[in-house]
């Protein structure tokens, strides 16, 4: 019999958006997490983030950004916690250094920084989603989180809710190696296995973007709609960048979005720029994120000018290069021209 992650790692071909839709279950390898030890860690992190933590409450989670001086993102978070840790989830691949700058800013707080991605309650993280994923988390939860962005801590592990998509809830469920064991096989059989990209795939259609390496200090939080999706509090005080945040919010001087587009080049990555046919000697805008669609190209979350996102003549790399579709954001892009 199949161990957990062989049952996780035999499909080779990517899932489609109707897959997805239907009920998924996928690994999710890509992401580290940090956690922070000590009774000043909710202040410490209240000063250095977009977001409120001082109020984060046991049953939720929230999105969040660490800004560079100049109110550029150097770091996007889902952040938790539980009765003795906060936990901020991110892209691995720039967890060290910024594990790393948020260490440097402790001083005399009590609070410590470790890596926990490698704990045993968080050695597997499987994603799920879609029709058949809520019925199928019932065969071991007796309740699951309500709404969005609430979680749930349990003897199997935790369970936190994250922003819907394709009209049916998605999940991150953090658990041992040994429970994994357990309830994989009986997740294989009902659901669809996907890879790590089938998680980013229902990712960027909820419209929830990432901060990675290749991205880093390239915006600020409303460029990739972490206000509308609650990653940044107003109301909250100082933390580095914060100015240049507020003032892109109340003054209107931000005339960028990030929209949802399908790409027919299975090369498009994040980092990589777009060109509007209308204005072809400068980038309109920058991908965010990108991953296979199973139909042979990617869709991505692409950052660009909010006159680019209405004319919907946009092409990648250059501006003979390949022609984005746009498709329907989960959401209202509530442009910030004021």
């Amino acid at each position: 019999m199949p161990s957990w992650n062989e049952l996780l790692t035999q499909q080779a071909a990517p899932l489609t958006t109707t897959q997805l839709a239907v009920g998924f279950v996928a690994p999710i390898t890509d992401l580290g997490l940090i956690a922070l030890d000590g009774e000043d860690s909710a202040n410490f992190l209240h000063t250095q983030l977009t977001n409120d933590v001082e109020h984060l409450g046991q049953g939720e989670a929230r999105l969040a950004g660490y800004c560079s001086p100049k109110g550029r993102l150097l770091a996007s978070f889902l952040m938790w916690r539980n009765e003795s840790t906060i936990f901020l989830q991110l892209a691995r691949d720039i967890q060290p250094a910024i594990q790393k700058r948020l260490s440097m800013f402790v001083l005399r707080a009590k609070t410590k920084l470790s890596d926990a991605s490698e704990l045993p309650a968080n050695h597997v993280v499987l994603g799920l989603g879609g029709g058949l994923a809520e019925t199928t988390l019932q065969t071991w939860f007796d309740t699951l989180p309500a709404k969005p962005f609430a979680k749930l801590d349990h003897p199997l592990g935790t369970l936190i809710r994250v922003a819907d998509v394709f009209g049916a809830p998605r999940y991150q469920w953090l658990m041992s190696a040994e429970t994994a064991a357990t309830v994989v096989p009986e997740l294989a059989d009902k659901l669809s296995v996907g890879s790590n990209d089938a998680w980013h795939l229902s990712e960027i259609h909820a419209g929830v973007a990432h901060i990675s390496k290749a991205t880093q200090e390239q915006f600020v939080p409303q460029m990739i709609n972490y206000e509308l999706l609650g990653g940044v509090n107003f109301k909250k005080g100082c933390y580095p960048g914060q100015e240049i945040v507020a003032r892109s919010q109340y003054l209107g001087k931000l005339k960028r979005r990030t929209t949802l587009v399908s790409i027919p080049d299975a090369t498009a990555a994040a980092g990589m720029e777009v060109f509007a046919t209308a204005d072809p000697e400068q980038p309109c805008g920058m991908i965010v994120n990108a991953a296979p669609n199973g139909e042979g190209g990617v869709d991505a979350l692409v950052e660009m000018k909010l006159a680019a996102i209405e004319a919907a003549s946009v092409r990648l790399g250059s501006a003979q290069g390949t022609a984005l579709s746009f498709l329907a954001m989960p959401y209202v892009l509530e442009p910030l021209d004021l």
